[in-house]
């Protein structure tokens, strides 16, 4: 299956695609120096996060899908250098609501968990919106 949405997402800072299919995505993202916050190569969570997001976002494959809220715990650190895979699955579509799972891991290792409420839009979410 080809990927219809966040098709100019940055690999190296959202992930790159595994595996997609109808309701589901596996994304891996490879952690970098860019990506470290302290002297003992602790990654920030916002980066765990993005990859996260970006699988949730490839599970439900729109162009018109947007992240609604997200309810999200980070259950273990990531360290430079790690990658990172992250599942993500529907688990429920109501109309152009959607739910979705995402597990990530490293190696065997659960680091985050989350359940991701996307929507799909009947436009772009920044069609009309006008810049300042």
């Amino acid at each position: 299956m080809e990927p219809r949405t966040h098709l100019a997402a940055h690999s190296a800072l959202c992930g790159r695609i595994v595996d997609l299919s109808e309701g589901s995505a596996h994304v891996a993202l490879d952690t970098t120096d860019a990506m470290v916050v302290d002297a003992q190569g602790l990654v920030h969570g916002g980066f765990v996060f993005g990859l996260a997001d970006y699988a949730a976002m490839l599970a439900i494959n729109d162009p018109n899908v947007v992240l609604g809220a997200a309810q999200v715990r980070f259950l273990k650190p990531v360290r430079n250098g790690e990658r990172v895979l992250a599942l993500a699955q529907t688990v429920e579509t109501k109309g152009r609501k959607h739910e979705v799972r995402v597990e990530a891991t490293v190696g065997s290792r659960a680091v985050f968990e989350g359940a991701f409420t996307c929507i799909v839009l009947e436009r772009h979410v920044l069609e009309g919106v006008g810049s300042k």
